[in-house]
Protein backbone atom coordinates (compact mmCIF):
# COMPACT_ATOMS: atom_id res chain seq x y z
CA UNK A 1 0.00 0.00 0.00
CA UNK A 2 2.83 2.32 1.06
CA UNK A 3 4.52 1.83 -2.53
CA UNK A 4 1.63 2.61 -4.12
CA UNK A 5 0.89 5.42 -2.96
CA UNK A 6 4.63 6.67 -3.06
CA UNK A 7 4.14 6.26 -6.84
CA UNK A 8 1.16 7.75 -7.15
CA UNK A 9 2.81 10.60 -5.28
CA UNK A 10 5.74 10.72 -7.50
CA UNK A 11 2.96 10.71 -10.74
CA UNK A 12 1.15 13.24 -9.13
CA UNK A 13 4.07 15.59 -8.63
CA UNK A 14 5.52 15.28 -12.07
CA UNK A 15 2.09 15.93 -13.64
CA UNK A 16 2.22 19.44 -11.31
CA UNK A 17 5.24 20.53 -12.34
CA UNK A 18 5.50 23.39 -15.26
CA UNK A 19 7.24 22.63 -18.66
CA UNK A 20 10.78 22.87 -18.40
CA UNK A 21 10.76 24.76 -21.76
CA UNK A 22 10.41 28.14 -20.60
CA UNK A 23 8.03 31.07 -20.75
CA UNK A 24 7.67 33.91 -23.27
CA UNK A 25 6.45 36.42 -21.14
CA UNK A 26 7.17 35.53 -17.50
CA UNK A 27 5.26 33.84 -14.42
CA UNK A 28 2.15 33.43 -13.58
CA UNK A 29 1.19 33.81 -10.14
CA UNK A 30 -1.45 30.60 -9.50
CA UNK A 31 -3.84 30.53 -6.17
CA UNK A 32 -5.07 27.16 -5.20
CA UNK A 33 -8.45 27.93 -2.84
CA UNK A 34 -9.49 24.52 -1.06
CA UNK A 35 -11.87 23.51 1.51
CA UNK A 36 -15.55 23.01 2.07
CA UNK A 37 -18.97 24.86 1.69
CA UNK A 38 -17.54 28.29 2.91
CA UNK A 39 -14.94 28.25 0.25
CA UNK A 40 -17.56 27.55 -2.41
CA UNK A 41 -19.12 30.76 -1.33
CA UNK A 42 -23.15 31.51 -0.15
CA UNK A 43 -23.51 34.83 -0.29
CA UNK A 44 -26.05 35.38 -3.00
CA UNK A 45 -26.04 37.91 -6.00
CA UNK A 46 -29.29 39.00 -5.97
CA UNK A 47 -28.11 40.16 -2.13
CA UNK A 48 -24.67 41.44 -3.84
CA UNK A 49 -27.07 43.56 -6.32
CA UNK A 50 -29.03 45.45 -3.71
CA UNK A 51 -26.03 46.26 -2.29
CA UNK A 52 -24.54 47.74 -4.48
CA UNK A 53 -27.27 50.27 -4.78
CA UNK A 54 -27.90 50.80 -1.12
CA UNK A 55 -26.30 53.88 0.39
CA UNK A 56 -25.08 52.30 3.43
CA UNK A 57 -23.03 49.47 1.41
CA UNK A 58 -22.53 50.68 -2.43
CA UNK A 59 -19.30 52.45 -1.38
CA UNK A 60 -17.65 49.17 -0.33
CA UNK A 61 -18.90 47.25 -3.48
CA UNK A 62 -18.34 49.75 -5.83
CA UNK A 63 -15.15 48.49 -7.35
CA UNK A 64 -17.02 45.50 -8.37
CA UNK A 65 -19.55 47.19 -10.84
CA UNK A 66 -19.70 49.82 -13.27
CA UNK A 67 -21.62 51.63 -15.71
CA UNK A 68 -24.41 48.96 -15.23
CA UNK A 69 -22.40 45.96 -15.75
CA UNK A 70 -20.07 43.69 -13.13
CA UNK A 71 -16.48 44.07 -13.65
CA UNK A 72 -14.40 41.83 -15.28
CA UNK A 73 -10.69 41.85 -14.28
CA UNK A 74 -8.58 41.31 -17.79
CA UNK A 75 -5.66 39.98 -15.62
CA UNK A 76 -6.89 37.78 -12.72
CA UNK A 77 -8.62 34.32 -13.93
CA UNK A 78 -10.22 31.64 -12.08
CA UNK A 79 -11.32 28.05 -12.31
CA UNK A 80 -14.07 27.06 -10.17
CA UNK A 81 -14.74 23.04 -10.65
CA UNK A 82 -16.67 22.94 -14.58
CA UNK A 83 -16.54 27.19 -14.49
CA UNK A 84 -13.81 29.49 -15.96
CA UNK A 85 -13.55 32.92 -17.16
CA UNK A 86 -12.10 36.17 -16.34
CA UNK A 87 -12.37 36.99 -12.19
CA UNK A 88 -15.94 38.65 -11.80
CA UNK A 89 -19.03 37.97 -9.04
CA UNK A 90 -20.49 34.82 -9.68
CA UNK A 91 -18.04 32.35 -8.63
CA UNK A 92 -18.70 30.69 -5.61
CA UNK A 93 -21.89 28.56 -4.99
CA UNK A 94 -24.34 29.05 -8.10
CA UNK A 95 -25.48 32.44 -8.76
CA UNK A 96 -23.39 33.58 -5.36
CA UNK A 97 -19.94 34.74 -4.37
CA UNK A 98 -17.36 33.47 -1.77
CA UNK A 99 -13.74 34.37 -0.77
CA UNK A 100 -12.28 33.86 -4.18
CA UNK A 101 -13.88 37.41 -5.21
CA UNK A 102 -11.83 40.09 -2.60
CA UNK A 103 -8.91 37.47 -2.97
CA UNK A 104 -8.54 37.82 -6.45
CA UNK A 105 -9.15 41.33 -6.88
CA UNK A 106 -6.49 42.04 -3.57
CA UNK A 107 -3.52 39.87 -5.19
CA UNK A 108 -4.17 40.90 -8.58
CA UNK A 109 -3.60 44.61 -7.45
CA UNK A 110 -0.52 43.94 -6.19
CA UNK A 111 1.14 41.37 -8.81
CA UNK A 112 2.32 43.25 -12.45
CA UNK A 113 1.78 39.23 -13.04
CA UNK A 114 -1.43 37.98 -14.51
CA UNK A 115 -3.31 35.82 -11.48
CA UNK A 116 -4.96 32.54 -12.18
CA UNK A 117 -7.03 30.80 -9.08
CA UNK A 118 -7.76 27.69 -8.69
CA UNK A 119 -10.60 26.71 -6.60
CA UNK A 120 -11.38 23.09 -5.57
CA UNK A 121 -14.38 22.78 -3.01
CA UNK A 122 -16.62 20.53 -2.10
CA UNK A 123 -19.92 21.30 0.34
CA UNK A 124 -20.00 19.08 3.12
CA UNK A 125 -16.23 17.60 3.25
CA UNK A 126 -14.29 16.59 6.27
CA UNK A 127 -10.27 16.76 6.80
CA UNK A 128 -10.51 13.99 8.40
CA UNK A 129 -11.50 11.72 5.85
CA UNK A 130 -12.63 13.50 2.58
CA UNK A 131 -9.62 16.07 2.44
CA UNK A 132 -7.35 13.57 4.37
CA UNK A 133 -3.96 13.82 3.13
CA UNK A 134 -1.40 11.23 2.15
CA UNK A 135 0.75 11.41 5.52
CA UNK A 136 -2.25 10.56 7.97
CA UNK A 137 -2.51 7.07 6.34
CA UNK A 138 -5.76 5.24 7.26
CA UNK A 139 -7.51 5.04 10.52
CA UNK A 140 -6.78 1.45 12.32
CA UNK A 141 -8.38 -1.61 10.68
CA UNK A 142 -10.84 -1.73 13.55
CA UNK A 143 -12.09 1.59 12.40
CA UNK A 144 -12.07 0.84 8.65
CA UNK A 145 -14.08 -2.50 9.95
CA UNK A 146 -16.46 -0.58 11.96
CA UNK A 147 -17.25 1.68 9.53
CA UNK A 148 -18.24 -1.01 6.87
CA UNK A 149 -20.33 -2.87 8.56
CA UNK A 150 -22.11 0.48 9.53
CA UNK A 151 -22.33 1.70 5.84
CA UNK A 152 -23.19 -1.29 4.62
CA UNK A 153 -26.20 -1.39 7.27
CA UNK A 154 -27.40 1.71 6.25
CA UNK A 155 -27.45 0.72 2.45
CA UNK A 156 -29.26 -2.42 2.86
CA UNK A 157 -31.74 -0.63 5.27
CA UNK A 158 -32.37 1.95 1.62
CA UNK A 159 -32.05 -0.62 -0.31
CA UNK A 160 -28.80 0.78 -2.02
CA UNK A 161 -25.49 -1.48 -3.17
CA UNK A 162 -23.22 -2.92 -0.58
CA UNK A 163 -19.81 -0.84 -0.68
CA UNK A 164 -16.39 -2.95 -0.18
CA UNK A 165 -13.79 -2.25 2.03
CA UNK A 166 -11.69 -1.17 -0.61
CA UNK A 167 -14.43 1.45 -1.48
CA UNK A 168 -13.91 2.51 2.32
CA UNK A 169 -10.08 2.56 2.01
CA UNK A 170 -10.59 4.63 -1.34
CA UNK A 171 -13.01 7.42 0.23
CA UNK A 172 -10.18 8.75 2.71
CA UNK A 173 -8.36 10.98 1.05
CA UNK A 174 -10.56 11.05 -2.72
CA UNK A 175 -11.20 14.99 -2.35
CA UNK A 176 -6.96 15.73 -2.09
CA UNK A 177 -6.52 13.53 -4.96
CA UNK A 178 -9.11 15.63 -6.52
CA UNK A 179 -7.93 19.11 -5.79
CA UNK A 180 -4.47 18.41 -6.86
CA UNK A 181 -6.63 16.16 -10.20
CA UNK A 182 -8.10 20.09 -10.38
CA UNK A 183 -4.27 21.92 -10.42
CA UNK A 184 -3.30 19.77 -12.64
CA UNK A 185 -5.73 19.46 -15.37
CA UNK A 186 -5.85 23.42 -14.97
CA UNK A 187 -2.04 23.85 -15.55
CA UNK A 188 -2.13 20.83 -18.40
CA UNK A 189 -4.50 22.96 -20.14
CA UNK A 190 -3.92 26.30 -19.67
CA UNK A 191 -3.92 27.99 -23.08
CA UNK A 192 -7.22 25.98 -24.34
CA UNK A 193 -8.89 26.78 -20.98
CA UNK A 194 -7.43 30.52 -20.80
CA UNK A 195 -5.95 31.82 -24.37
CA UNK A 196 -5.22 34.97 -22.91
CA UNK A 197 -2.67 33.38 -20.50
CA UNK A 198 -0.72 31.68 -23.83
CA UNK A 199 3.26 32.15 -23.36
CA UNK A 200 2.83 32.60 -18.86
CA UNK A 201 4.60 29.89 -17.44
CA UNK A 202 2.91 28.67 -13.89
CA UNK A 203 4.61 29.33 -10.79
CA UNK A 204 1.95 27.81 -7.65
CA UNK A 205 2.19 30.88 -5.68
CA UNK A 206 -0.15 30.08 -2.46
CA UNK A 207 -2.38 27.77 -1.07
CA UNK A 208 -5.88 28.99 0.93
CA UNK A 209 -7.64 26.15 3.21
CA UNK A 210 -10.98 27.14 4.15
CA UNK A 211 -12.82 24.33 6.14
CA UNK A 212 -13.76 22.46 9.49
CA UNK A 213 -17.17 22.34 10.14
CA UNK A 214 -17.50 18.55 8.89
CA UNK A 215 -14.88 17.51 11.55
CA UNK A 216 -16.98 18.15 14.49
CA UNK A 217 -19.26 15.24 14.11
CA UNK A 218 -16.36 12.46 14.55
CA UNK A 219 -14.58 12.45 18.18
CA UNK A 220 -11.37 11.13 15.87
CA UNK A 221 -11.55 14.15 13.03
CA UNK A 222 -11.93 16.52 16.01
CA UNK A 223 -8.63 15.18 17.80
CA UNK A 224 -6.91 14.48 15.00
CA UNK A 225 -7.68 17.72 13.64
CA UNK A 226 -4.05 19.24 13.89
CA UNK A 227 -2.00 16.35 12.84
CA UNK A 228 -4.06 16.52 10.19
CA UNK A 229 -3.97 19.68 8.68
CA UNK A 230 -0.21 20.04 9.43
CA UNK A 231 0.15 17.16 7.08
CA UNK A 232 -1.90 18.77 4.40
CA UNK A 233 0.15 21.57 4.42
CA UNK A 234 3.07 19.50 3.89
CA UNK A 235 1.53 17.36 1.59
CA UNK A 236 0.58 20.02 -0.40
CA UNK A 237 3.57 21.74 -0.68
CA UNK A 238 5.20 18.03 -1.58
CA UNK A 239 2.87 17.35 -4.56
CA UNK A 240 3.03 20.93 -5.95
CA UNK A 241 6.83 21.02 -5.89
CA UNK A 242 6.46 23.75 -3.91
CA UNK A 243 8.36 23.20 -0.17
CA UNK A 244 8.21 26.46 1.53
CA UNK A 245 4.89 27.62 -0.81
CA UNK A 246 3.07 30.13 1.52
CA UNK A 247 -0.09 28.87 3.22
CA UNK A 248 -3.24 30.81 4.57
CA UNK A 249 -5.56 28.92 7.14
CA UNK A 250 -8.86 30.38 7.18
CA UNK A 251 -10.21 29.52 10.98
CA UNK A 252 -13.65 28.34 11.22
CA UNK A 253 -15.71 31.22 12.35
CA UNK A 254 -19.44 30.05 12.76
CA UNK A 255 -20.07 30.98 15.58
CA UNK A 256 -19.97 34.89 15.14
CA UNK A 257 -19.92 36.84 17.88
CA UNK A 258 -20.74 34.49 20.39
CA UNK A 259 -17.58 32.02 21.92
CA UNK A 260 -16.91 29.16 20.35
CA UNK A 261 -17.52 26.01 22.59
CA UNK A 262 -17.31 22.20 22.44
CA UNK A 263 -15.77 20.75 19.00
CA UNK A 264 -15.92 23.99 17.55
CA UNK A 265 -13.49 25.35 19.83
CA UNK A 266 -11.01 22.54 19.67
CA UNK A 267 -11.07 22.68 16.05
CA UNK A 268 -10.03 26.49 16.14
CA UNK A 269 -7.73 25.92 18.66
CA UNK A 270 -5.87 23.44 16.19
CA UNK A 271 -6.18 25.71 13.12
CA UNK A 272 -4.59 28.32 15.14
CA UNK A 273 -1.71 26.02 16.63
CA UNK A 274 -0.65 25.12 13.19
CA UNK A 275 1.05 28.95 12.34
CA UNK A 276 3.53 27.69 15.49
CA UNK A 277 4.55 24.39 14.02
CA UNK A 278 8.19 24.39 13.83
CA UNK A 279 8.04 21.69 10.34
CA UNK A 280 6.14 24.51 8.25
CA UNK A 281 8.85 27.31 8.51
CA UNK A 282 6.64 30.02 9.70
CA UNK A 283 5.43 31.03 6.25
CA UNK A 284 1.76 30.43 7.46
CA UNK A 285 -0.88 32.52 7.89
CA UNK A 286 -3.93 32.07 10.45
CA UNK A 287 -7.47 34.39 9.92
CA UNK A 288 -9.91 34.26 12.51
CA UNK A 289 -12.87 34.84 10.16
CA UNK A 290 -15.62 35.33 12.88
CA UNK A 291 -13.89 38.81 12.96
CA UNK A 292 -16.09 39.53 9.82
CA UNK A 293 -19.31 38.16 11.09
CA UNK A 294 -21.58 40.87 9.74
CA UNK A 295 -23.28 42.70 12.37
CA UNK A 296 -26.61 43.79 10.78
CA UNK A 297 -27.20 40.08 9.50
CA UNK A 298 -27.13 39.35 12.68
CA UNK A 299 -29.28 41.98 14.58
CA UNK A 300 -32.40 40.11 12.43
CA UNK A 301 -31.67 36.83 12.44
CA UNK A 302 -33.66 35.56 15.07
CA UNK A 303 -36.40 36.91 14.15
CA UNK A 304 -36.35 37.18 10.34
CA UNK A 305 -39.69 35.81 9.70
CA UNK A 306 -40.99 39.01 10.87
CA UNK A 307 -38.57 41.30 9.06
CA UNK A 308 -38.37 39.39 5.58
CA UNK A 309 -37.71 42.33 2.89
CA UNK A 310 -35.38 43.62 5.33
CA UNK A 311 -33.46 40.52 5.76
CA UNK A 312 -33.07 40.08 2.33
CA UNK A 313 -31.27 43.53 2.06
CA UNK A 314 -28.54 41.91 4.58
CA UNK A 315 -28.15 38.01 4.36
CA UNK A 316 -28.92 35.20 2.46
CA UNK A 317 -28.34 32.10 4.12
CA UNK A 318 -30.14 32.27 8.22
CA UNK A 319 -28.61 28.92 9.58
CA UNK A 320 -25.17 28.35 8.21
CA UNK A 321 -22.74 30.14 5.86
CA UNK A 322 -21.94 33.33 7.70
CA UNK A 323 -25.45 34.21 7.31
CA UNK A 324 -24.85 34.22 3.66
CA UNK A 325 -23.47 38.24 4.24
CA UNK A 326 -22.12 39.43 1.01
CA UNK A 327 -19.89 41.81 3.34
CA UNK A 328 -18.63 38.82 5.76
CA UNK A 329 -17.37 37.00 2.45
CA UNK A 330 -15.89 39.89 1.09
CA UNK A 331 -14.54 40.75 3.97
CA UNK A 332 -12.90 37.35 4.52
CA UNK A 333 -11.62 36.71 0.88
CA UNK A 334 -9.55 40.34 0.93
CA UNK A 335 -8.04 38.96 4.67
CA UNK A 336 -7.00 35.88 3.00
CA UNK A 337 -5.52 38.34 0.11
CA UNK A 338 -3.65 40.74 2.68
CA UNK A 339 -2.10 37.44 4.54
CA UNK A 340 -1.13 35.80 1.30
CA UNK A 341 0.40 39.56 0.24
CA UNK A 342 2.21 39.21 3.86
CA UNK A 343 4.05 36.10 3.21
CA UNK A 344 5.03 37.19 0.11
CA UNK A 345 6.84 39.94 1.89
CA UNK A 346 4.20 43.10 1.22
CA UNK A 347 3.83 44.88 4.16
CA UNK A 348 0.02 44.93 5.39
CA UNK A 349 0.07 48.81 4.88
CA UNK A 350 0.77 48.30 0.84
CA UNK A 351 -1.54 46.25 -0.01
CA UNK A 352 -5.16 48.16 1.16
CA UNK A 353 -7.24 48.62 4.05
CA UNK A 354 -10.11 46.81 5.58
CA UNK A 355 -13.37 48.49 4.01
Amino acid sequence: MRALTGIWLTTCLLALLPAASGSEKGKLKVFVLAGQSNMEGKAKLELLEHQIRAPETRERFAHLHRKGEWVERSDVFISFLNRRGKLTVGFGSPNCIGPELEFGNVVGDHFKEPVLIIKAAWGGKSLGRDFRPPSSGLPSKEKLEAILAKTNEENRKRKRPEVTMDDIRSSYGHYYRLMLEEVRSNLDQLPKRFPELKGWEPEIAGFVWFQGWNDMFDPDFVSGYGQHLAHLIQDVRRDLGAPTLPVVIGQMGQNGFQPAEGNMAIIQQAQARVASVPELGGNVRVVATDAFWDPAADALIANWQDHVEEWKKVGSDRGYHYLGSAITFSEIGRAFGESMLELHGVPASGHGQRR
